[in-house]
């Protein structure tokens, strides 16, 4: 049963966490007629923009998260972010609130140490080979185990903050620095991974739903620095590596439980699928599947967390980009919206955000077409047509 918002028989949906992608679920949310109340660490964030109300809190603080979600008494808890306190999380389920998909699912992906071992050890999923480092000079020790090149990230952390690749001898102390400097949450441990070379990486939108665990087309995608760049769907695979994939997916999903979407990031070389990262929330790199899917992975989470039919019929080819900002600025404009819109095929998301960062993403052009190639081409145009100033 859906009642009315800011009605006594409402049903709440509380975000942590009101970027862009939490923005996108709240729209689903409000279309299904379900209260929303966004959270945050800052003023004006995206999604707060959609929401029925929001909050400023320190969602690593455990007495306030608690207190907020006691004053509240969400039906939903959506985590959007991974800096969150994921013990207050696990206590309120404890205490009959429904975390999505599960605390257990939200601390444990947080955490890299957890999941990776969760993977590797625990479900004898194929992964990079990998150490872990608490100090510099356990961080040595892991390189010369690991080999060089190899990667170097923060075990919280998330959109590849932290993250580097190390190539000589001389990047270890640089890239410990930059682990610390960029870590979210708590702790100083780091995590070696082993450089694989993959012939491409995908993310595979995995939902649990009521009716059984769906997948959607591959979708390939290209990082910068360890952050989201372009993204596009479907991507090409053989049909062993995409079973096997699928395979991989469920089982780390099953695991981990509860019902929603699963950002599932695997390498691929040849038909061998390797298990890199899995995020229990709408992933940055499905915002294409707002043209290509007749469901965007939004509306897929929603539907899945009230327990309604899902569909995850692929409509169009399609391309995503990232539009970035090369300034610093407060209240940002955008130039050059008329042209990067020109093209039928092209459309664009702008995000809102109130603070423009060199290097922070802003926006998003969104492609359909024919083939990969021309969509890619087009959204890369689109999205360079775009200035922030």
């Amino acid at each position: 049963m859906i009642g009315s918002p800011l009605s006594s028989n409402s049903k709440k949906l509380l975000l942590l966490g009101s970027g862009e992608l939490g923005k996108e679920v709240i729209i689903e949310a409000q279309r299904f007629g379900i209260e929303c109340i966004a959270v945050d660490s800052y003023q004006n964030a995206p999604a707060m923009q959609v929401a029925h109300k929001n909050y400023v809190i320190d969602m690593k603080d455990f007495d306030s998260l608690v207190e907020l979600i006691e004053r509240e008494k969400p039906d939903y808890i959506v985590p959007e972010i991974e800096a969150i306190n994921t013990d207050a999380l696990v206590e309120m389920e404890s205490r009959g609130f429904n975390v999505v998909p599960t605390a257990k699912a939200t601390k444990l992906t947080m955490d890299r140490e957890g999941i990776r071992r969760l993977a590797s050890e625990g479900l004898g999923l194929k992964t990079a080979k990998y150490e872990f480092a608490e100090s510099f000079e356990e961080l040595n020790e892991a390189v010369a185990k690991i080999g060089i090149p190899c990667v170097v990230k923060p075990i919280m952390s998330s959109s590849g903050k932290g993250q580097s690749t190390i190539k000589s001898e001389e990047d270890i102390e640089k890239a410990w620095k930059i682990a610390h400097e960029s870590a979210r949450g708590l702790g100083s441990k780091v995590i070696v991974e082993e450089f694989v070379k993959f012939d491409y990486e995908i993310t595979l939108l995995t939902a649990r739903t009521a009716f059984g665990t769906k997948f959607c087309e591959p979708i390939g995608h290209i990082q910068i620095d360890g952050d989201y760049h372009e993204s596009w769907q479907p991507h090409a695979m053989s049909e062993k590596a995409k079973k096997d994939a699928e395979a991989m997916a469920k089982k780390i999903t099953d695991e981990l439980g509860g019902y929603g979407i699963f950002g599932v990031e695997m390498f691929i070389k040849g038909d061998k699928v390797i298990f890199s990262e899995v995020s229990p929330r709408p992933h940055d790199t499905g915002m294409v599947t707002m043209v290509t899917q007749n469901m965007s992975e939004f509306e897929i989470h929603v539907r899945s967390i009230l327990g309604l039919p899902v569909h995850i019929e692929l409509l169009k080819e399609g391309a995503s980009h990232v539009i970035k900002s090369e300034v610093k600025k407060y209240a940002p404009s955008y130039l050059g919206v008329e042209k990067a819109l020109e093209d039928p095929a092209c459309k664009i998301r702008l995000f809102g955000k109130p603070l423009a960062k060199i290097g922070r993403r802003m926006g998003v052009a969104l492609v359909t077409g024919n083939n990969t190639d021309e969509t890619r081409a087009k959204a890369e145009n689109c999205a360079h047509n775009i200035k922030i100033e």
